[in-house]
């Protein structure tokens, strides 16, 4: 079996250590940073944190280069998906497609350029600290199922969850997997825009009342929309929310956002809070809040090319 990793940042590096890990998974690796493409082929590549392993496997920067391949795992930021299928596909003429990314609309875009497409949401989180090198700072599950307008097989599904939860990122395959999404979109549009504009990590900002009752908001605004499209959640946000402010879970962890914020990269945020809007204004439901906040962070992203 030969799984390919598009976008080998934190999170797609997560998922490549860790398959990397089987005897019956061969892992290759796209991805344009040409200094962690090479630290990869030359040392491996290596997490550490909340897990301590090297994956040994293959990288490129050149799609062309990429063999066929049995699945793919999308993890690069939403803004590039369309380009890194597009250089992609060719390898996965024959394989299935599986989104790992934050927010909506990947899979449309997945399914633009590959017949066979897998819904996926994560919850593990890292950052790269160096080309070849990723901090592991949240572990967690991943829940897969078929993309409704262009479904893997089932039995592409369960193969791949098998391999994953192996491997070490335990993944559960289901038949409707739009309720894990929402609830993980929620999540993110709830409490990463708020981190980016105050600078805070996550536990920071869920012990602030104030800004507590704005995620709250937020939260609300996600649930009406998602439940206007006849979409189940899974669990409440707002538990998860909470949870991941343990200090044993994801308290002192920078959201992605965060990240882009600081290092002045375009964020995700027509992609969560945008995407919450955009769904809200198909199903006639007011979004004030997240029309706000993504107003806010465009806003500070204007302010850079000032």
């Amino acid at each position: 079996m030969r799984v390919t990793i598009v976008g080998c940042g934190a999170v797609g590096s997560l998922f490549a250590a860790n398959l990397a890990q089987l005897d019956d998974v061969e892992v290759w690796a796209f991805d344009l940073d040409r200094e962690h493409v090479a630290a990869i082929n030359e040392h491996g590549l290596r997490l550490s944190g909340a897990g301590e392993i090297v994956g040994k496997l293959s990288a490129t920067t050149d799609a062309a280069e990429l063999p066929p391949s049995d699945f793919g795992i999308v993890a690069t930021k939403c803004m590039h998906t369309a380009a890194a299928i597009e250089a992609t596909a060719g390898a996965f003429a024959n394989g299935s497609v599986c989104s790992v990314q934050n927010g909506v609309g990947n899979e449309e875009a997945l399914a633009q350029h590959v017949e066979r497409v897998i819904r996926g949401t994560t919850f593990p989180a890292g950052r790269v600290v160096e080309p070849g090198h990723v901090q592991w700072d949240v572990k967690g599950d991943t829940t897969i199922g078929p993309f409704e307008p262009s479904p893997a097989p089932t039995a592409d599904v369960e193969q791949l969850a098998d391999a994953c939860t192996r491997g070490g990122m335990p993944t559960q395959a289901v038949a409707d997997a739009r309720g894990p999404q929402w609830r993980k979109l929620i999540f993110n549009a709830a409490t990463n825009p708020i981190g980016a504009l105050t600078g805070l990590t996550h536990g920071r900002v869920v012990e602030d009342a104030g800004l507590r009752r704005l995620v709250s908001q937020l939260v609300d605004e996600g649930k009406a929309v998602a439940a206007a499209q006849g979409i189940e959640l899974d669990a409440d946000p707002e538990e998860l929310i909470d949870h991941a402010a343990r200090p044993d879970v994801a308290y002192d962890h920078k959201a992605s956002m965060l990240q882009d914020v600081e290092a002045r990269r375009p964020t995700e945020i027509d992609y969560l809070n945008g995407g919450i809007a955009r769904f809200g204004r198909e199903q006639s439901v007011p979004t004030p809040m997240n029309d706000a906040v993504t107003a806010l962070i465009k806003g500070l992203e204007a302010s850079w090319r000032q």
